[in-house]
């Protein structure tokens, strides 16, 4: 488990350590970490050369004080003093180590760069905000053309400059590291795209901090984490205790999502599936899933209440827009149990909010940026770049809980707890119903008993997890990926349950 919190509260932390330490001592922490982790991705540190950006605050004297580390074991450091001032002991104890501090003026600085096996990018610090403005941006944009040339890593110090620690927001020119080096704890923005992209192979180095922080504001889960809450079936199970989901899903025109729906519930350890849906889907689903209990849909949208037991519902996928489709919803919403709305439900919540609103059972939603755009009568464009902030928002407007698919998925309660941040999955998984599948296997897991806010975070893992072992970055083909469906991903899903156990 990833814990990520709050810049207020790391700075917080920062300073009730210090006032434990002999000054100075804390950034050495740091800066001695750093180092270890630079050495390591060098063949060998003498004679390896390495640039370091350094910016006025406590970040570039972190990156200095490496780079002296480095440079008294024989590498070779020029040091690049980016603001109006350097971080003065950092400097001087480059310069005690051989290395040279010069400005980004320096006409040879662009060679330096490409001909370097380190770029440390020191610039701006955790408190930074906004993108990166001159001259760091022309030195960001410098380490970038050293890093595209691909004899040159660059590692980020604590977090990439210009990305927000607090919500990994990018809004301007940012660095684009190789790999991150960050102390004491996760920020949120180092999990959170775009600025989980920017930070490439994440490392975290203990510096103490730990007793001084209060609760993490986000969370990302582990596979032991995801293992702990999955459920398994005892000696005396039957496939009522092993969970009922209720879904709601297809259409004469969409008949596919139904199929993909049921089989994500099926693999994702459900006991029994009751679907309500249109001839045409339910002619789809009986060729792929027969286990399924089928409702076939008429003219008056009142099947609901003859569908049978359930221990929660899914409803959206496929299911359309019409009158009919809003009475299903509307039934299934009125219930006291646990439902999940996705997809065409999601558009229907958006045009009658209080569906959602005034229910007091959980409820998830599962919206992309596109659905939780229309939900906040937000711009889809500013829902992706700052996700954090919008799902949380959603959360709060519906008192739900909300999985805000995409790039990096993040769940949001309505009650403020921690938000639970994805790490699995990969860009293949963006095609046609995959979306379907995991509010399959997130309703699944409702139905066996878990919270609505446990069965997202487990569900978008092992979710992930599938679509990696189906595209081949896992099992017998590693690193070498391929395109895939959503039948894939449903196929691969047992493998990945097995995964996540054993690891």
């Amino acid at each position: 488990m990833r814990n990520a919190h709050a810049v207020a509260d790391i700075r917080a932390a920062e300073q009730a350590l210090m006032a434990r330490l002999p000054s100075g001592a804390l950034m050495q922490r740091a800066a001695a970490g750093l180092a270890a982790v630079c050495a390591g991705l060098v063949p060998r540190v003498y004679g390896s050369r390495v640039v370091v950006l350094a910016g006025s605050g406590d970040n570039g004297g972190d990156g200095l004080y490496a780079a002296a580390r480095l440079a008294r074991r024989g590498a070779r450091v020029l040091a690049v003093a980016a603001g109006t001032r350097v971080h003065e002991a950092g400097a001087t104890a480059l310069r005690a180590a051989g290395g040279r501090v010069t400005g980004p003026g320096d006409p040879d600085l662009a060679a330096a760069m490409n001909a370097a096996d380190l770029v440390l990018d020191g610039l701006l610090g955790i408190g930074g905000r906004g993108g990166l403005r001159e001259p760091q941006a022309g030195l960001a944009a410098l380490a970038e053309a050293a890093r595209a040339g691909g004899g040159t890593k660059v590692v980020a110090v604590d977090l990439p400059s210009g990305v927000d620690a607090d919500t990994g927001e990018v809004t301007g020119a940012a660095v684009r590291a190789d790999v991150t080096v960050t102390f004491g704890t996760w920020k949120t923005g180092l999990l959170v795209d775009p600025g989980a992209d920017h930070a490439g192979l994440a490392q975290l180095v203990g510096i103490g901090l730990a007793p001084f922080l209060p609760a993490p504001a986000a969370v990302a889960y582990g596979a032991a984490d995801v293992a702990a809450l999955l459920p398994r079936p005892g000696r005396e199970s039957d496939k009522y205790r092993r969970g009922v989901l209720g879904i709601v899903a297809g259409s004469d025109r969409f008949t596919g999502a139904a199929a993909l729906a049921v089989g994500g519930a099926l693999r994702g350890g459900a006991g029994l599936m009751r679907l309500v849906s249109a001839e045409a889907a339910v002619a789809v689903v009986r060729q792929h899933w027969p286990e399924a209990v089928i409702t076939v849909t008429g003219a008056a949208g009142d099947e609901i209440g003859a569908v049978g037991r359930v221990q929660a519902w899914l409803a959206g996928p496929g299911m359309g827009t019409d009158e009919q489709a809003h009475r299903r919803l509307a039934a299934v919403l009125a219930t006291d149990l646990p439902v999940l709305v996705d997809a065409d439900g999601l558009t229907l919540v958006a045009g009658a909010p209080a569906l959602v609103a005034q229910r007091r059972a959980p409820t998830l939603l599962t919206p992309h940026a596109g659905e939780l755009a229309r939900l906040l009568n937000a711009d889809p464009a500013d829902v992706t770049a700052r996700r954090t902030e919008h799902a949380r928002a959603a959360a709060r407007a519906f008192g739900c809980c909300v999985l805000l698919k995409g790039s990096t998925t993040v769940i949001a309660a309505a009650d403020d707890s921690p938000l639970l941040v994805n790490p699995t999955g990969t860009g293949w998984l963006a095609t046609a119903g995959t979306g379907d599948v995991l509010a399959g296997l997130a309703g699944a897991l409702i139905a066996q008993g878990l919270d609505v806010r446990e069965s997202a975070a487990a569900a978008a893992f092992l979710h992930g997890i599938s679509a990696r072992y189906a595209a081949g970055g896992a099992g017998p083909f590693p690193g070498g990926e391929a395109p895939i469906g959503a039948g894939d991903v449903i196929d691969s899903l047992p493998d990945a349950i097995r995964g996540v156990q054993e690891a």
